[in-house]
């Protein structure tokens, strides 16, 4: 496994000593939030976006990609009936792209529920549609820069739209574009009818990148969920991507949320062998 860690993980910590503590810890990958680069990242200038990949690259790690894309945003919304919405949101996200492959990442992971969630008047049918024509959009720009657009299916708690994998992989075969692929999540997986092992291995032919967590918002193996089963059926996919911590309750704080995650991840591995 490829253990990487999200950066709003360490709060206010400088990006430098959180590489450095990700590095220590075990990590290989850091996966950044946007709006942790300051209030309108997409405007970042080439010598600030050569210092922050040179900052990463000199800890020992690689850039995993961007998620949380457009959280912390105004004004952008992927299943906005006004085009001029999407229009504005395909704009940003072209941004984002080409952030990401300055970083020297390659994955963009699109949560944002409340930018995706049915509005007054958008039926489930029409949303299916813009979500369709906006990540589309993207493909050219995804092309540009060799990054890959990875779509996450999120709990029902959080959103009323690609709630499912199985919804999410049918969208992705819709665009028919191999930069738009799968993410998955465990606490999102932990809502659906099926096993987490089975949303796995249903999905094997799409999946490109792995978020590990709990139900109770906090890292592997801080909650219930045994991840034995679900490094087994990673195993058994072949699965050769990024396994990343994200954690949403910080409560046992950064040091040890950081640590022991992995410390956790690695002894499931070990034992599996």
């Amino acid at each position: 496994m490829r253990y990487g860690i999200c950066n709003e993980t360490f709060g206010d910590w400088p990006l430098k000593r959180a590489c450095e503590f990700a590095a220590e810890c075990g990590y290989t990958g850091i996966e950044i939030a946007p709006f942790t680069l300051g209030n309108d990242p997409q405007n970042l200038s080439a010598a600030e976006r050569a210092d922050l990949r040179r900052t990463i690259a000199q800890a020992g790690l690689d850039c995993i990609g961007l998620h949380w894309l457009l959280a912390k945003t105004e004004g952008f919304h992927v299943t906005d009936p006004d085009k001029a919405v999407r229009s504005r949101t395909v704009a940003y996200l072209t941004e984002l792209a080409r952030l990401c492959h300055d970083l020297g990442g390659r994955i963009l992971v699109f949560g944002s529920p409340q930018q995706r969630s049915l509005l007054p008047g958008v039926s489930p049918e029409q949303a299916e549609e813009f979500l369709e024509e906006v990540f589309g959009s993207l493909v050219p720009v995804l092309e540009e820069t060799d990054t890959v657009l990875a779509l996450e299916p999120l709990a029902p708690i959080e959103t009323d739209v690609m709630t499912t994998a199985a919804e999410t992989c049918r969208l992705i075969e819709a665009i028919g574009s191999p930069h738009v692929k799968l993410h998955l999540d465990v606490k999102a997986m932990a809502s659906e009818d099926l096993t987490i092992p089975e949303i796995i291995h249903a999905s094997a032919a799409h999946l490109e990148h792995f978020h590990a967590n709990d139900v109770n918002l906090q890292g592997p193996g801080f909650g219930a969920i045994e991840f034995e089963p679900i490094f087994q059926a990673l195993q058994e996919i072949a699965y050769s991507g990024w396994v990343s911590v994200e954690v949403f309750d910080y409560t046992p704080g950064v040091e040890r949320l950081t640590q022991e995650s992995i410390a956790y991840m690695q002894r499931v591995e070990e034992e599996l062998g």
